[in-house]
């Protein structure tokens, strides 16, 4: 194995089954946080399994070889630790958080669950209806529902654009044996990426491993696809009527993937267009205008693509007057970009953002992960803040020019028929 050392107290191995290894220790606190990542999620879906890995995610707390459901619930938990799992876009992750003696036992259970889950027919058809419920609350939910109406509208035969949940139809085209191959062809040691920041020794993280039989087997072949750059449906209207007290709207585009440079401009612009109380879209929308309780940007980046977006939910009687005001915030941001106060400005709140971020041993964990899962090479962090710095008038400019311009939006509006 290939062990190096990438900053101080930071480690990264490379096993020759192709599983990599990251760990951070930080020496102050008592406690560490441990993750393993799959190289498989909805992004790599066909349409009529649309949800798989979400089921799959799912099947795995069911039950392992060596603990019941129970079990996987109760053995971190009376120890005052934690234990999760989510599926995004281009990978799922399970995660614990325990006190850093107890690191071994969280690995132990990660691994039941990554590399050891018994995926029963039985199991199957309690859990298919545990997420039928988990997306009626989406359904339920309209500051929810716009968003995944969105997704779908702007990328609408791409998996960016598909339900992470998935369909009752899709869900119930999905049977054991689909998710036991899934299993089988994703989450090989050669798929993942294990991370661990907090009172973490990386020779005892790998010790641990070893004991797990995480380094066994020969390198594969990635069983994920890979993901390109997705044409989006841009500028498109979209309006679904629906019997709520509000009209929930969401803006969008598609923007670039995680790794592009101009990633870091695209941030200190979306803080500034809608990022809190002092932004554009707050202070015009809320404030001045009085149109809206909640009005905010975002933004995601994928390996594929990125996106970046906005929330208003208002009064329907309102909602047109919301929408014109933000049209006008977009174009103008597109038209002047940011003048050199705001733009340092900006890279203040940025940085300021990111440091915050990292004070737990669970964001380490996850900013650790993320620039392998991501392909990209570890920053220190005072080299990525003065990429930060870096930034210019002219390049801010630019990516405000391509991305803001209202006529490139895409828009969904849920709510009551004007």
């Amino acid at each position: 194995m290939e062990t190096l050392q990438l900053d101080q107290g930071l480690h990264r191995t490379t096993a020759p089954n192709g599983l990599i290894v990251l760990s951070e220790l930080l020496p102050g606190v008592r406690s560490a946080a441990v993750g393993v990542y799959v190289r498989t999620a909805s992004a790599h879906e066909r349409r009529e399994q649309m949800g798989i890995s979400h089921l799959l995610e799912h099947m795995v707390f069911k039950g392992t070889e060596r603990r019941s459901a129970r079990q996987l619930a109760l053995d971190l938990e009376v120890r005052g630790g934690s234990l999760d799992a989510f599926t995004g876009r281009d990978y799922t992750s399970y995660q614990a958080h325990v006190l850093d003696a107890d690191l071994p036992l969280a690995v132990e259970i990660l691994t039941d669950l990554a590399r050891r889950p018994l995926l029963r027919a039985s199991d199957l058809e309690p859990e298919r209806n545990v997420i039928l419920e988990e997306i009626n609350g989406v359904a339920d939910t309209p500051d929810d529902l716009v968003f995944e109406l969105h997704a779908e509208t702007l990328w609408p035969s791409h998996p960016y654009g598909y339900s992470i949940l998935g369909t009752e139809d899709t869900l119930g085209g999905i049977d054991a044996g689909d998710l036991r191959a899934l299993h089988t062809s994703g989450y090989g040691p050669g798929n993942c990426v294990i991370a661990a920041a907090g009172n973490v020794r990386h020779d005892e993280l790998l010790a641990v491993l070893e004991r797990e039989g995480w380094f066994e087997g020969a390198a594969a072949e990635a069983a994920r696809p890979a993901v390109v750059a997705v044409p989006a449906e841009r500028g498109t209207v979209r309006v679904e009527p629906r019997d709520t007290a509000q009209s929930h709207v969401v803006f969008g585009t598609d923007t670039f993937a995680i790794r592009d440079p101009r990633r870091f401009a695209l941030a200190i612009l979306t803080n500034a267009f809608g990022g809190g109380m002092s932004s554009r879209l707050f202070q015009r929308v809320r404030e001045e205008l009085g149109l809206a309780y909640a009005v905010y940007a975002y933004k995601h980046f994928y390996q594929g693509a990125g996106q970046l977006g906005v929330y208003v939910g208002t009064q329907t009687a309102t909602a047109d007057k919301a929408v014109e005001a933000i049209r006008a915030e977009y174009d103008t941001l597109a038209t002047e970009g940011l003048p050199p106060g705001e733009l340092e400005d900006g890279k203040r709140q940025l940085k300021g953002q990111i440091m915050l971020s990292l004070e737990s041993p669970g964001a380490r964990m996850g900013r650790l992960a993320g620039f392998t899962l991501h392909d990209d090479r570890y920053r220190p962090l005072d080299e990525l803040l003065a990429e930060i710095d870096a930034v210019s008038v002219d390049e801010v400019g630019q990516v405000a020019g391509e991305y803001f311009p209202s006529a490139r939006q895409t828009v969904v509006r849920l709510g009551p028929a004007a």
